[in-house]
Formats: structure tokens, sequence, C-alpha cells
């Protein structure tokens, strides 16, 4: 996205767009959405395998600036492309782009396939979150876009259900075979908390951040394509690998539940690679329980090792990083202050985010931008992320996000 956006510019934006077009409410202010990124701090390929995940949101934003028609069109203007697309919601049909207008449009069919009846709209929709990142720019416009229609629409949903319909609309539509991480974060995320999620039940727990700790992300430049099949195939790999040890290990639905010892007594039915990828998503899932634990604790240290051991298990045995990945996780071992450093996200490029002692992050940031420079000739993007809120209506434009007090605020 365009990392000069605003939720002014996306007025500005609508009113040369819309304004005085529409065939909605004509004078009507458009109602303002933002929806955050959100950061992982450990737990990387677990969801979709039913497993553990220790995410927050964060202030990188996507906005949308709303005005219901009376139709049944759904125009939508991106300024990242300054690309608009009219949407007959009676006649959604996916293409194969896997660019932005097809979550857009599934996210529309996902709805309309629990029998909501939608009201048209006009659109603006612009960010901050860079793409491929890792940083689930993809989820907070799914998430966005399904919170301001159905206020839009006056019809009322549970956010739990919002971040359903919305990985259903990337998984079954867009064609991303991703887990509920994401979309969960966003809908039901809360400030200056990590949210302990339980992929399987989609029970959850909040737990504090260290008041004393920055999280540092550095976009290594490098941007994966999700949809460009190297993430599905790890998730095949993975039912695959619960194919094989279901015929020994009965009751064995994902591996999630799959034990330590139970993979090492059946390593002789898995090929080198399926027994790798196994070991990653098992350990993973402990690194999250001992990473919650670090957390009540206060030990940030102790975060910040586990961080490093979850990237060598995403570099070794997942394979999904990638040597610029690699290379900023080396720069920041050796930052003072700097306690952990790991990959994030699907892989195959985009961020890593590392753990620091909020009064070194700077110079850690400065630190790691002049070194990456030198070795690759780009200059990273550096961001020191805040907290944020979950998905919610703008009130008043330049100030903080209010809640909603519309039909779908339910928690």
């Amino acid at each position: 996205m365009d990392y000069e956006s605003s939720p002014e510019s996306v007025l500005s934006e609508f009113a040369t767009r819309f304004a005085g077009q529409y065939t909605g409410q004509a004078g009507v202010r458009p109602r303002l959405y933002q929806a955050p990124g959100r950061i992982n701090l450990i737990g990387e390929h677990t969801d979709y395998n039913d497993g553990f995940v220790l995410p927050a949101t964060v202030d990188l934003y996507t906005w949308a600036a709303i005005s219901p028609r009376n139709d049944r069109i759904l125009r939508v203007h991106a300024c990242i492309d300054d690309r608009t697309v009219s949407i007959d919601l009676d006649r959604i049909a996916a293409g194969k782009s896997g660019e932005w207008p097809e979550y857009v449009k599934g996210v529309a069919w996902s709805l309309a396939s629990q029998g909501l009846r939608l009201r048209g709209a006009d659109a603006v929709i612009a960010g901050n979150i860079p793409l491929g990142g890792g940083l689930s720019s993809s989820a907070s416009l799914e998430v966005l876009l399904a919170f301001a229609l159905l206020e839009c629409s006056g019809i009322g949903m549970e956010r739990r259900k919002i971040a359903l319909a919305c990985q259903r609309a990337e998984a079954e539509f867009v064609g991303v075979q991703c887990g509920i991480m994401d979309q969960f974060t966003i809908a039901c995320g809360s400030r200056n908390q990590a949210l302990m999620l339980d992929c399987r039940s989609q029970d959850f727990e909040l737990v504090e951040l260290p008041a004393k700790a920055a999280l540092l992300l550095v976009h290594s430049g490098v941007r994966h394509q999700l949809s460009a099949g190297s993430f599905n195939a790890r998730r095949d790999e993975c039912r695959e690998a619960v194919e094989i040890l279901g015929s020994v290990l009965p009751g064995l639905e994902s591996l999630r539940d799959l034990g330590r010892d139970q993979l090492e007594d059946h390593r002789a039915l898995l090929s080198d690679d399926l027994y790798r990828r196994c070991r990653h998503v098992v350990t993973e899932n402990a690194r999250v329980g001992q990473a919650r634990e670090a957390l009540e604790e206060g030990n940030a240290r102790r975060l910040g090792q586990l961080m490093i051991a979850s990237h060598l298990s995403l570099r070794d045995d997942y394979e999904v990083s990638c040597p610029e990945l690699d290379f900023l996780v080396g720069i920041a071992a050796e930052c003072e202050g700097l306690w952990g450093s790991r990959m994030m996200g699907g892989g195959f490029g985009g961020c890593t985010i590392s753990l620091v002692d909020s009064d070194r992050a700077e110079d850690a940031a400065e630190t790691i931008r002049k070194q990456y420079g030198r070795k690759t000739g780009h200059e990273p993007w550096i961001h020191v992320v805040g907290p944020a809120d979950a998905v919610s209506r703008i009130k008043d434009v330049g100030k903080d996000v209010g809640t909603s007090t519309g039909a779908v605020a339910a928690s």
C-alpha cells in the first residue's frame, strides 16, 4: 500500500471520485473505517494445522471511506494502483489474478453465501501496510470491508463470525489456503495485548505485552506472493503427513495432535521433508506456550530466545525463509539491547520482527539499515510498531480510533 496514505487522504479521494456521482445517499458524508495490520510474535504455520499462535494488532492500517448506495452495485477505488472496479453483488464471479479486486469480491461472496443481502456501496480504500510483508495486508482489507459493508447494510454479525467469513473468502474464493489467525486477530484483537489463540477451538486469552520492549519491523524488500503456490504446497505437505501418520495413530486429525515422541517413534514412515515439516509444527506449538509464559513473567529475554529458535526452525525445517531474511536476523543478533528476531508471515520474503529494549530501538534500526544497505544495495523499510485496536469505525478523523457503536460491533 501507499505508506503516505492517511484517513484524511482517503476521505479526500472519496470526494474526488464519488461526490455527486453515486446513486446512493447524495450529500451524505461517507463513513470512515480502519483495520490494523498484525504482527505475530511466535507461532508461524501452526494456524492451519489447528495449532497455537501469539499475534497482536499494530498501528499500520487499511482505511476505507464508504457510502451506501440504493442498488446492488459495489464500486471500489483502490489508491494503490488508482483503479476502480464495479461489482454486481448479484453476479460475483472469481477471476485468476490474485490481485486486490478478488479479495473484495471474495468478501462479498462469502457474506452472501450465508444468506446475507448486502447493500451496494461506493468505497475508497488505501493503507500503509507493506504488501507481501507478512503483516496481513490482505486480511486487513478483508475484515475492513466485511465490517464496513455489514454496518452500512444494517446487518449484525459477531466479530468471530466476521473473521471466519473472511478466512473463507481468502481460502475458497481467492485460493490461498490460510488459517484463521490473521482475520481473527484483526477482528478480535486488543490494544497493548497479544492474543493467545487456539486455532482449533478459537478460544483465546489476552496477554500483556512487555512494557519496556519495542517491536521492530524490517521489510526485506522481497515481496512474497502466497497465491503463487509455495504456501499451499506447505499446507499440502502437512495434510500428507497427517494421512500417513493417521494410519498408525488413530484420532490424529491434524499436526496439532502430534506429540514429539510420537513423531520420533514413527519417523521412518515419513520422507525427510515431511518429517522436518512436522518437527517445525510440533516444536513451534510448544514454543508458543513457552512464549505466553515468558510474557506472563515479563521475561523479554526469554521471549527473544524463543523467537530466534522459531526462525531457525522456519529456515531449516519448514524451509520458508530466504537469504535476505536470514541476513536481517543475523544483523539483529549483533545489535545491543535486541533480544530476539525472526522472519514473520508466510515466508519467501517479507518482514522480520525483532524484540528490542525500547531505549535501544532507534539505534538498532539504524544499524540494521546501514548493514543491510551495504550488503544488498537496498535500503529497507523499518518501522517501530505501536499498539492498535481491532477493526473499527473512526468517529473523528485525526483522533484516536473509537469503537463502532454499530450492529457489527459485538465481540
